[in-house]
């Protein structure tokens, strides 16, 4: 999904060095070529060029056009244009990070002595709970792709690279991570401390699963590296545990090649059995596509969309892109798509373009700002208001003005054999649409992530659970909620029974209801609190404690209001104040300055 447990990085833009590339985008540019003309490659050299030996046995290749083929040098592709806000560093980069990584571990230890437990800043949240500002370790800085290895197909990445940096790095050298969260902001911490399941899951399985290691620095101010084979039991563990056992300071991520598009396919469906279905057909093993997920415009309306990587996209599909202004949001696209066929429409969109299609709009949630302020929403409009529309905004604004403790946006994960049943309660109890569908591969037992044991293997003996994993579906389910608080409160506790009911689990990212003793009995809380124990992380809140909503204190604090705190929450002045604050905070020019929308530029498509 999309608001995860994670932050956003809301640095100012650094100066880059000019890429090896650029003398000869200087040249074509004079010749005047346009960049968006030529036919580029995005598959990686067999031989960089400029390859050195780093002092750990791996490569670094200096950044290069992927435009640049075999058969012609005279290729070129706007890539090569240097807008990001993140590069991949040197030696002396990797200096740094070891410096920073030791002052963060000396304000842990500092913690730890005392007895007090802390939390982490990040920069900004995704998460729609309550910000908390005491006893916090910065962790702001660690911000940069330190390496990437072409031959390894690999990176070494700062827990606080947002993803679309992320992938403007990798896509220089032909790469993309496997998984990538449809928000651009969301960052690779996040992705490994909370739950990112995304439209490559079925495949991959959560974020976390692309990863090799991470250095983590416990909640002891110990520095040590996980991965499978070193602490496995953590590194495992941590995953999905929102940051509750130590502080996540760098990862290594694997990379697959990347192509030109996405050809992506509308299957229209009538009904929820008939989008569960399909789901199935295209997701089961032996799967060809690469990305699979859903929109459900209503009970009896929807679509199943399928993505296929490719340099060459099949004749009659047309080049479309998300990214710019006037190009249309992607859930329109695809409900004017289905409700002008009843066939299945293919079309090639630009690879990152794909990736990152639901950030105008946030999914759908960005047409809740237009009902709020009671403004026409059409075409005109949305190009009007764009730069406030992309998710880095929309998550300033919604946490400043308030109206996430009045927003419905929860994440759920439920076997099929229950996921219409579901459906068809929140219809009838919310009739909120559009609904979001994503197939998901379940992480092993084990874990924090949202995940389902059959009623048949459930036993004390932990050997009864079975080897091969269910797939899940994640329904987003994001809309208004009830103006009255206690009439939100009480939907939610509903929400959250019936969940349990059909066999389901939430996200954490949101609002979490649950007592502690309900909240524990989804997991397996005596090996969660063992690995705690063993890794000395009793100086850091619980998974509960971090989660939960106190409803006590949430009633005390909103009758504890000044006045003028008072107006902020209520209509229309929230709603403006939190436009205000997403103003200040710049991140319009994150989105301004993303290299990764060149590639809509690019006109021909190679048949």
């Amino acid at each position: 999904m999309k608001p995860q447990w994670t932050a956003i990085s809301a640095s100012r833009p650094r100066l880059h060095p000019v890429p090896q590339c650029a003398t000869c985008c200087v040249r074509h540019q004079q010749r005047g070529v346009s960049a968006a003309q030529r036919k580029f490659s995005a598959s990686p050299f067999e031989a960089p060029l400029g390859s050195t030996l780093q002092s750990n046995g791996s490569i670094h290749t200096p950044p290069r056009c992927l435009g640049l083929t075999a058969h012609s040098q005279r290729h070129f592709y706007p890539q090569c244009r240097q807008f990001s806000t993140t590069k991949v560093r040197t030696d002396a980069g990797m200096d740094q990070h070891k410096q920073t990584v030791e002052d963060i571990s000396a304000s842990v230890r500092d913690y730890h002595s005392r007895g007090e437990k802390f939390r982490i800043f990040h920069g900004s949240t995704n998460s729609t709970r309550p910000n908390l500002k005491k006893n916090l370790v910065d962790t702001s800085n660690l911000s940069h792709v330190l390496r990437v290895d072409v031959e390894k197909k690999t990176c070494l990445v700062e827990p606080n690279v947002p993803m679309d940096r992320l992938v403007e790095e990798t896509l220089k050298y032909g790469l993309v991570p496997p998984v990538v969260m449809e928000f651009p902001g969301i960052t690779v911490g996040g992705g490994y401390s909370g739950t990112s399941g995304e439209s490559s899951s079925f495949k991959h399985g959560f974020f976390d699963q692309t990863m090799n290691w991470v250095e983590m620095v416990l909640a002891d101010g110990e520095v040590v590296r996980l991965s499978p084979e070193e602490k496995g039991d953590l590194f495992h563990g941590a995953a999905g545990a929102v940051g509750t056992f130590g502080v996540t300071t760098l990862v290594e991520l694997r990379l697959q090649d990347a192509k030109k598009f996405v050809e992506t396919t509308y299957h229209p469906v009538s009904s929820m059995q008939e989008a569960i279905a399909k789901s199935k057909e295209f997701t089961a093993e032996g799967s060809t596509y690469d990305y699979v997920d859903g929109i459900m415009f209503s009970k009896v309306h929807g679509a199943i969309i399928t993505g296929r990587l490719t340099d060459t996209p099949k004749g009659d599909a047309a080049k479309q892109s998300f990214s710019a202004a006037s190009d249309p949001w992607f859930y329109l696209h695809v409900q004017d798509a289905v409700n002008s066929s009843f066939e299945p429409i293919t079309e090639a969109i630009p690879l990152p373009e794909y990736l990152f299609r639901y950030d105008r709009g946030g999914f759908w949630v960005g047409a809740s700002a237009f009902d709020y302020f009671k403004f026409p929403f059409n075409k005109f409009t949305r190009w009007w208001l764009d730069d406030f529309l992309h998710t880095r905004m929309m998550y300033t604004a919604l946490h400043a003005s308030g109206q996430s403790k009045k927003y419905v946006v929860q994440d759920l994960a439920l076997p099929y054999s229950t996921a219409e049943a579901f459906v068809d309660y929140t219809d009838d109890k919310f009739g909120i649409y559009p609904l979001w569908l994503c197939p998901l591969k379940q992480s092993p037992y084990p874990t924090m992530h949202p995940h389902f044991i059959p009623s048949s293997s459930k036993s004390l003996d932990t050997s009864a659970k079975p080897k091969t994993l269910e797939p899940m579906l994640n329904i987003g389910l994001w809309g208004h909620g009830p103006e009255d608080h206690s009439e939100f409160i009480h939907k939610n506790r509903a929400l959250e029974h019936k969940l349990q009911e059909l066999g389901g689990m939430k996200w954490l990212y949101a609002h979490t209801y649950y007592g502690e003793e309900e909240f524990w009995s989804q997991f397996d809380r005596p090996w969660y609190e063992a690995l705690r124990a063993k890794y000395k992380a009793q100086g850091l809140p619980s998974v509960y404690e971090k989660v939960k909503v106190n409803v006590d204190d949430e009633k005390t604090g909103r009758a504890e209001l000044s006045l003028s705190e008072k107006m902020r929450t209520m209509w229309p002045f929230g709603g403006f104040y939190g436009i205000w604050m997403a103003i200040k905070s710049k991140s319009y020019v994150a989105a301004r300055k993303s290299s990764w929308k060149e590639y809509r530029k690019v006109e021909e498509i190679e048949r």
